[in-house]
C-alpha cells in the first residue's frame, strides 16, 4: 500500500488537537509538526494541509449536529417542502467562522447563505447539514460535507470538475455513526483513516444502487422512471436522503452506483472527489466529466458505469425531463 506523505501542520496547538482525533493509524501517520511550529501561525498551503483543517472543522460542526439531534428540531421553510433547521444554521456559522479564521482570503459557497465571495482562486463548497429532512424527522442519516476547489486550472487537467475548477480536498462526516470520509487530490480516499476503494462488482444485475429526489419542483423531475427501471435491473435502489453520504458510500464500496438530478455544488463536491480518489468514475449521462452544479450526475465504481449510462439514456428517450437540459 502506498504511504501518504507526511502532513506538516504549522501550528503547535492544531497539531496537538489533531493528534487526538480518531483518524486511524494511516491518518495519524500523516501528521507531522514543523520544526519550531510553536512560533508559527496558520495552516500549510498544500492539499493535505487544507484537508487537515477541513477534518478538524467538520468534526466541530458534527458535534453541533449531534447536540441538536437530541432536541426537538426548530424548523422553518425555504420553499414548500424545503426545510431548514437551527442545526443547519449553527453548523454553517461555525464552519464559515473557522474557515475564515484559517483561510481569510478564500471564498466560501454555503447552502444557508453565511458564506462570502472573494477574489481568491480558492473556494470552499459547504453543506453544513446534508440530509436536513432526515434530521428534522429524527432519522439518523445526515452529515457535514466540505470541499475545497481551485479555480483557473488548465482545462486539460485530469480532475477538472467544472470550467476552471479543480477539487483539492473533501471531507464528509457522519456524526451519528462516527464515520469520517476524507480525500486529498492524488492521495486516495479514507474512512476513519483507513484506505477505501470502490466495489469490484462488475454487473448492474448484481449491484446495489442509490439515488435521491428533489425537494422542490418535484413534478418536473423524471427520476421516478429511472428509479423504477433501475430497481428492476439491480439488487435494488436505496433512497436515503443525503447525496453526500450516497457518494461516500459509493466510494467505500457499499453501493455500486449513484445518480441524481439537479444537485447543487455543495451537495456533490466532496463526494465527487471521494469517488474519484477511491477508483470510481463520475460523469453526466453523456459520459462527459461531471461539472459541479450540472443537471445530472452519475457516479459508479467504474465497472458498471457504461452499463448504467446506456440504461439511463434509454430511459431518457422515453421520459425526457427539463432537468436533463443543459
Amino acid at each position: 500500500m502506498r504511504v501518504l506523505p507526511s502532513l506538516r501542520i504549522v501550528t503547535y496547538d492544531s497539531w496537538q488537537k489533531l493528534k487526538s482525533l480518531r483518524l486511524g493509524k494511516l491518518g495519524r501517520s500523516m501528521l507531522r509538526p514543523y520544526k519550531g511550529c510553536k512560533q508559527a501561525t496558520g495552516w500549510p498551503v498544500s492539499d493535505t494541509g487544507y484537508l487537515a483543517a477541513a477534518i478538524e472543522i467538520a468534526r466541530e460542526a458534527g458535534a453541533v449536529l449531534r447536540e441538536e439531534f437530541g432536541h426537538p428540531a426548530q424548523i422553518s421553510y425555504k420553499r414548500e417542502v424545503d426545510l431548514v433547521t437551527q442545526a443547519d444554521q449553527r453548523s454553517e456559522q461555525l464552519i464559515v467562522e473557522r474557515l475564515t479564521k484559517h483561510f481569510p482570503a478564500h471564498a466560501i459557497a454555503s447552502e444557508e447563505g453565511y458564506g462570502h465571495e472573494t477574489a481568491s482562486e480558492f473556494r470552499w463548497h459547504v453543506d453544513p447539514l446534508d440530509g436536513t429532512t432526515n434530521f428534522a424527522h429524527g432519522y439518523p442519516c445526515f452529515c457535514v460535507s466540505m470541499a475545497l476547489a481551485q479555480r483557473e486550472r488548465a482545462a486539460a487537467e485530469e480532475r477538472l470538475t467544472s470550467p476552471g475548477e479543480s477539487l483539492l480536498c473533501g471531507v464528509i462526516y457522519d456524526p451519528i455513526h462516527e464515520e469520517l470520509f476524507a480525500a486529498a487530490r492524488g492521495e486516495g480516499a479514507t474512512l476513519n483513516g483507513a484506505k477505501i476503494h470502490v466495489s469490484r462488482n462488475a454487473t448492474l444485475a448484481t449491484s446495489l444502487l442509490c439515488t435521491g429526489f428533489p425537494v422542490h419542483e418535484r413534478h418536473a423531475s423524471p427520476n421516478i422512471h429511472y428509479y423504477s427501471d433501475f430497481t428492476m435491473r439491480s439488487h435494488g435502489v436505496r433512497r436515503d436522503g443525503s447525496a453526500a453520504l450516497d457518494l461516500a458510500n459509493v466510494a467505500c464500496g457499499r453501493f455500486e452506483g449513484f445518480w441524481e438530478f439537479g444537485l447543487k455544488k455543495w451537495d456533490t463536491a466532496a463526494g465527487v472527489l471521494l469517488v474519484r480518489e477511491a477508483g470510481g468514475k463520475v460523469t453526466d449521462l453523456e459520459g462527459r466529466p461531471y461539472e459541479l452544479g450540472g443537471p445530472v450526475i452519475l457516479a459508479t465504481n467504474a465497472l458498471i458505469h457504461e452499463e448504467m449510462r446506456t440504461v439511463a439514456n434509454q430511459i431518457a428517450v422515453l421520459y425526457p425531463g427539463p432537468t436533463l437540459l443543459s
